[in-house]
């Protein structure tokens, strides 16, 4: 028997296939630029941070979330940096932080969560604070925070 069909990629013939590139707008940025003002919000997260500006942080590092492809240097530094922010603010303190939040902060907070949760190992990070952060940003956003997340194609 020749095997030769079998090797015809029939979904290069199909007109209704969903390109990733269809999905979502692409980021408009050159990755060098990404990573430069992920250098540079790193920077001043921790000056906030030593200031005690744990909500400023935040807001700073989940503004214009590095997303798309080409910019895993930068989408790796972003998440580094809000494990520092997390990992130093106290349980009593956060849901204070996650109220002051916009709600498209939220979001984006949200999908760093689950990202630092689909690291092996956890990462840096233990599993008692990405949900301990879960649960309060949940308590405040509701759980349209975890739909619009699961849904929304823009990876960070």
């Amino acid at each position: 028997m020749d095997g030769a069909f079998r090797k015809i990629d029939i979904d290069a013939f199909d007109e209704d296939v969903l390109l990733e590139s269809e999905l979502y707008e692409p980021d408009p940025r050159d990755p060098s630029q990404v990573l430069d003002e992920a250098k540079a919000k790193s920077v001043a997260v921790r000056s906030l941070l030593s200031k005690g500006d744990i909500a400023g942080a935040l807001v700073t590092i989940l503004e214009n979330a590095p997303y798309g492809a080409n910019v895993d240097e930068a989408k790796n530094l972003t998440l580094q940096t809000l494990v520092t922010i997390l990992n130093s603010t106290k349980s009593t303190d956060i849901p204070n932080v996650v109220k002051s939040l916009p709600p498209d902060t939220q979001d984006t907070l949200m999908k760093y969560l689950y990202k630092g949760m689909a690291l092996p190992g956890w990462g840096d990070v233990s599993g008692s604070v990405l949900l301990g952060w879960h649960e309060k940003l949940t308590e405040v956003a509701g759980v349209g925070c975890i739909v619009r997340t699961m849904t929304d194609r823009r990876m960070v």
